[in-house]
């Protein structure tokens, strides 16, 4: 019997030293990258663990028990990722969303989002702050996250089949605790809701209309995500990826959708409403959200930023190497905040990332998957 053989390049180890420009630059709200893209989003993870092994993300024949997690010493601190987040909210960051790993796995996690909360932005409006979880903690942590300011949560669920749900987070994790997670978000406020789903051709595809059916009238927005070729630990095929415009088709065949206008600029899901008897929008019935970055990629409106667990910046899904800003924080000669924002608006500034648009572009499929860093790192 043969084993598969998984390449694992550590890209944590992979990094360029963020610098303080000679030429100061003033955070004014309005920083564009070298696409003329704005900052607007900044994903932060808390933590690199997960205790979900979901194949698509951080398959268990690599994340095993031996598998060299950071330690916690080399963990930004709270008060270190609120310093960051108040310097990218300068720049005219408006929302953050949490992030790991697992987010809820991070001890704590709530003095941070207290922090993060008290922040405002470039011109003095409260933040929106949001996380994204696997649920499987969610229900015994809903009101302590919503006491702290949270605002909203996006719940991963793959399907509502008992034992496709369980075999792909490899972990024998019930379906069950992650809608009464979803219950629990909803009975607080932690709304509006989002349940993303990653939709893998052959694997959890007969799922789609099940999951429709379920959130359809439920005020919680259902998302289908394509299988993305993140990092280079999934195997990831592009015979596996099936294509959004083919879920709208089925959930159209049986529940009629019309198409909405996007909710904000930079806004990574096509949005389909669930029309009414008359043909158009019904509110009452819900939306759904496709995420098509791998047929339909989106790159020129993205706004997103990314900040690793231990301080590196990441200006796409796809990198390959992240800005250390940590040592700004942590060096012999500490930088001001004003020296950080500088820092921070040089590494956007050069910023040209589009690898989706790219991607077919790119020679083989090996190559595509060879140098990127992993999913599980910086967060989806």
């Amino acid at each position: 019997m043969s084993e598969r053989v998984i390449p694992l390049l550590d890209e944590r180890t992979t990094t360029l030293l963020a610098r303080v420009p000679a030429q100061p630059i003033a955070a004014t709200g309005l920083l564009g990258d070298g696409l003329g893209r704005p900052l607007r989003d900044l994903r932060i993870s808390v933590t690199d663990r997960c205790n979900f092994r979901c194949n698509y993300c951080m398959p268990k024949e690599v994340f095993d028990k031996d598998y060299p997690y950071l330690p916690h010493s080399a963990l930004l601190s709270f008060e270190e990722i609120t310093r960051i987040a108040r310097v990218f909210t300068a720049h005219g960051v408006r929302k953050l969303r949490l992030t790991g790993g697992e987010p809820l796995l991070r001890k704590g996690l709530e003095r941070l989002i207290e922090q993060l909360a008290a922040l405002r932005t470039h011109d003095g409006e409260p933040l929106d702050i949001t996380l994204t979880t696997n649920g499987s903690l969610l229900a015994r942590k809903a009101r302590s996250l919503k006491d702290a300011g949270l605002k909203r949560v996006t719940v991963s669920l793959d399907g509502l089949d008992d034992a496709v749900f369980r075999r792909m987070n490899d972990v024998d994790f019930p379906v069950a605790a992650v809608l009464e997670g979803i219950e629990a978000a909803r009975a607080v406020g932690l709304a509006p809701i989002k349940v993303n789903m990653v939709v893998k051709r052959g694997t959890n595809e007969h799922e789609i209309l099940p999951m429709a059916r379920y959130f359809r009238g439920s005020g919680i927005v259902l998302r289908f995500i394509e299988y993305m070729d993140v990092g280079a630990t999934n195997g990831w095929r592009m015979d596996e990826v099936l294509p959004s415009a083919e879920v709208v088709r089925r959930i159209h065949a049986e529940l009629p959708l019309v198409q909405l206008d996007p909710s904000a600029p930079g806004e990574t899901a096509e949005r389909w409403g669930y029309a009414g008897a008359d043909g158009r929008h019904d509110p009452a019935l819900g939306e759904i959200g496709v995420i098509s970055s791998v047929t339909q990629a989106f790159c020129r409106d993205c706004n997103r930023a990314r900040l690793s667990t231990e301080g590196k910046l990441y200006l796409c899904l796809f990198a390959e190497r992240g800005w250390d800003l940590r040592h700004l924080l942590r060096g012999e000669q500490p930088v001001s905040d004003e020296e950080l924002a500088s820092a921070i608006g040089a590494i956007w500034q050069q910023r040209t990332d589009r690898y989706s648009e790219l991607r077919a572009q790119l020679p083989t499929e090996a190559g595509r998957g060879a140098r990127r860093v992993e999913m599980s790192y910086i967060g989806g």
